[in-house]
């Protein structure tokens, strides 16, 4: 008889253990739970706040609306605009609607302060010298009238003055026939404009970087 209490005593003891290890265990891959679930939700918020930080400093995102720098950029594509870069001439930009509130237009710089701007022939002229504009090939080549892409300006036509002001760019839309652009709506101050357009990142069959 002692022995087999001794039996049982060992049995109960071994069973109190095997509970024990498991209500440890248990305890462990909820506390392992929680903490990963902590890591989770501080993981998002940091990458949360990066973006914003990101977006507020060095870039944003934006979406073409109408067809004005087409074919360069068609409708709802998407793009990652920085705002860190230099524009220069050529460059493609960002900038507030001067004429329509909560909107924005995207063309592309043609004249830089001092630049004496014009087209004449359907040839952009600048300071004088004739320049290619390999961007506007794929729409004029499809032209079946014998009309000029680009009518004839200047910008003395324009504003009444011959160079672009210092502080201010003179942009252009690509497709020239169907473009709002600085022949209607002046010139772009040089504190106005959010940046350069860089990659084209929707939809992801026409992804592309611009330099």
């Amino acid at each position: 008889m002692p022995y087999k209490k001794i039996q049982y005593a060992e049995i109960e003891t071994s069973a109190i253990s095997r509970t024990q290890k498991t209500d440890k265990k248990r305890r462990i891959k909820r506390k392992k739970s929680k903490q990963e679930w902590l890591t989770n939700i501080f993981v998002i918020v940091i990458a949360i706040l990066l973006t914003f930080w990101l977006q507020y400093f060095y870039f944003t995102t934006t979406t073409v609306k109408g067809l004005s720098m087409a074919p360069t950029l068609d409708n709802n594509q998407r793009l990652i605009v920085s705002k860190l870069s230099f524009v220069n001439r050529f460059d493609i930009i960002v900038f507030p609607a001067p004429d329509q509130e909560d909107k924005m237009y995207i063309k592309r710089i043609i004249g830089v302060p001092g630049d004496h701007v014009m087209v004449e022939a359907d040839v952009l002229y600048i300071n004088g010298v004739a320049h290619d504009e390999p961007y506007l090939d794929e729409y004029k080549a499809a032209l079946t009238d014998k009309k000029p892409f680009t009518n004839d300006f200047s910008l003395y036509d324009l504003f009444g003055v011959d160079a672009v002001p210092e502080g201010t760019y003179f942009v252009l839309g690509d497709n020239r026939r169907n473009s709002h652009d600085g022949r209607d709506i002046g010139f772009i101050s040089q504190a106005d404009i959010v940046g350069e357009a860089k990659v084209r990142y929707w939809p992801l069959n026409e992804l592309k970087y611009f330099n």
